[in-house]
């Protein structure tokens, strides 16, 4: 049974910086969207950190940046149907570190809906 719970979240892995974009995953948006892969590329993703593609972000009251398509208000992903790879197999096999340290803040702080404001920069 997982360990964490991703709709208690408030959405750590979406603000990691870069958020990689596979070819199959440019695809699979591109479907989603009704658009060609070429003019997905050019609207949603762009290349940094040494990597061709990437998510692009917007800004976040909590962690300065996240991902374009997180809803930063229900605090959900937008295109879930159609994320990249890396959130689909992310964590991975054991527990999430983020859900982990959120889960042991909100018991320090006794407040079950304590969301760390720190800020991850580009």
């Amino acid at each position: 049974m997982a360990k964490y719970d991703c709709t208690k979240c408030p959405g750590y892995c979406c603000s990691y910086p870069a958020i990689i974009v596979t070819k199959r995953d440019s695809e699979r948006m591109a479907k989603y969207f009704g658009m060609t892969v070429e003019a997905m590329e050019k609207k949603y993703i762009r290349s940094a950190y040494g990597f061709s593609r990437i998510m692009k972000r917007k800004k976040d009251k909590y962690f300065n940046k996240i991902c374009q398509f997180f809803d930063t208000e229900a605090r959900r992903c937008t295109i879930y149907e159609a994320r990249p790879a890396g959130c689909r197999e992310y964590p991975g096999k054991g527990s999430c570190g983020y859900y982990d340290f959120l889960t042991f803040e909100r018991d320090a702080q006794n407040d079950k809906n304590y969301v760390s404001t720190t800020h991850h920069e580009d």
